[in-house]
């Protein structure tokens, strides 16, 4: 266990005995406030860890200048993979996980300014991720909501929640947390509603509060995150197949030949363009992405889908 506490300790910010608690609590090492406290001053007087005592609970990190936990092993390779996973994790991962984990990035930042591995600082800098819409910022999503919500679907534990609609009408119920995932710059959490068995996405930054229960449920066995995603249910989709044939230009629809909009499209070439045939899941998302062709797109078949 006195590794374990090693581990979590962090060096920037301080933690508590009561917050090392339930980070072990999390990992299967359930122990007594007092014994954790007793094992804190265990440590402070064998590592170069600082306790703060001007309040309580007594606040602990690793000192300026300490090298911390050393890991065995961590070279800078596996040093820029843990601190890009930190980045592009941090909202995809149950809270109670990442800061069970903030050792690990922590030793991954420190092996990274040693001057041999600047070259592997830098990767950093040299590699993006590009969103293929126009760039917008994340809309603010309270963090004790999003603590209180991962770690439910982590465990399975009912929610509560209290849901504000674009309309401004709210909403407490007890949800049963399936799913997370990132559209663009939104968290969406797909959900049953107590006394229902149908799913509903829920944008997080709408929801104001949010109670992990501790209450157990049964996962439904019929429930499965990709086949949602793939039915389209992201983009308000009816789930219902479409059949599109349709016309581009030759600029407008050469990316469309290089990533198809699925694997059973097929495409001709055509003396001022292309022409495409494919079976997709019908959503409004769907509807958004074809209009934004604008006059460049003729659209075959459905006649009429877009209103026009």
């Amino acid at each position: 266990m006195s590794l374990e506490m090693l581990k979590r300790i962090p060096r920037g910010r301080k933690i508590s005995a009561p917050e090392l608690q339930e980070q072990l609590r999390d990992i299967g090492f359930d122990r007594d406030l007092r014994t954790i406290q007793r094992q804190l001053e265990v440590l402070t007087n064998h590592f170069e860890i600082e306790r703060d005592d001007r309040s309580k609970p007594y606040g602990y990190r690793w000192k300026e200048l300490s090298k911390g936990l050393s890991l065995p092993g961590l070279n800078e390779q596996e040093s820029v993979l843990l601190t890009l996973a930190e980045q592009h994790l941090r909202n995809l991962l149950p809270d109670n996980l990442m800061r069970s984990m903030e050792g690990f990035f922590s030793q991954a930042k420190l092996r990274l300014e040693d001057e041999k591995s600047k070259n592997a600082k830098m990767w950093q800098q040299k590699v993006r991720v590009v969103s293929t819409t126009q760039r917008l910022l994340p809309p603010k999503m309270k963090k004790e909501v999003f603590q209180a919500l991962s770690n439910a679907l982590y465990a399975d534990h009912w929610l509560e929640v209290m849901y504000v609609n674009a309309g401004g009408g709210r909403t407490e119920s007890k949800v049963m947390p399936l799913g997370l995932a990132q559209q663009g710059p939104r968290m969406l959490l797909v959900c049953r509603f107590d006394g229902y068995d149908d799913e509903r996405s829920l944008s997080l930054h709408r929801i104001r509060a949010a109670h992990d229960t501790g209450l157990p449920f049964k996962r439904p066995p019929d429930f499965n995150l990709e086949r949602y995603e793939a039915e389209g249910r992201f983009g308000f989709s009816t789930g219902k197949p479409i059949d599109l044939v349709f016309r581009l230009p030759k600029l407008a629809g050469v990316h469309l030949t290089e990533s198809p909009l699925a694997e059973n499209q097929t495409f001709i070439s055509t003396e001022d363009g292309y022409q495409f045939a494919v079976t997709v899941t019908e959503s409004e998302q769907l509807k958004w992405w074809l209009r934004g062709f604008g006059r460049d797109l003729d659209l075959i078949c459905p006649r009429g889908y877009l209103g026009t």
